[in-house]
């Protein structure tokens, strides 16, 4: 293994370079072209992302400031419609109290009128109920317990009448 043999070293010695010459002549010169072909497309690639990146900050520097404006603007309408907001809120509020008062004046009105009508409907009720009540605890006097029932369905019967004519 340690052998040195001059066959064997001038062989491989001559295979190598036969092999290093064809490699220069076909294969370094494609290498060569494709690396430096890649080099440059990589480096205009850089070159663009450059521009988009310049590009990028002019339109954001543009995007800023119009947002600005838009703030400023908004701003601007906020506190106008706050302002018309207000001054129909009062206008609304005026006109509310003025009907509110009159609503309730007639309202008024209105409660005791059918208070009197229904103060005059009771009093005729209950009269016709007294009567017809006496009329039933005379006709069928057993006991207390008796008299307490006829009366409460006599009652059921007559609201059950009277929520019909309602109706």
């Amino acid at each position: 293994m340690f052998d040195l043999n001059l066959g064997l070293t001038v062989w491989t010695s001559l295979v190598f370079l036969a092999l290093l010459g064809i490699l220069w002549k076909y294969a370094w010169g494609p290498i060569l072209t494709f690396v430096e072909a890649r080099e440059s497309g990589i480096q205009d690639k850089l070159d663009q992302a450059a521009k988009e990146r310049e590009e990028a900050a002019s339109l954001l520097s543009e995007y800023h400031q119009q947002l600005a404006d838009a703030r400023r603007d908004t701003q601007q309408m906020i506190a106008e419609g706050k302002e018309a907001g207000d001054r129909i809120r009062q206008e609304i509020e005026e006109k509310a109290r003025v009907e509110c008062e009159s609503l309730i004046d007639r309202a008024h009105e209105s409660i005791e009128r059918d208070k009197e009508i229904a103060l005059q409907a009771l009093r005729k009720e209950s009269v016709d109920l007294a009567i017809v009540a006496a009329a039933k605890l005379i006709g069928n006097r057993l006991d207390d317990a008796k008299d307490r029932e006829l009366i409460a369905d006599y009652i059921e019967d007559l609201s059950e009448h009277g929520e019909e004519v309602e109706a």
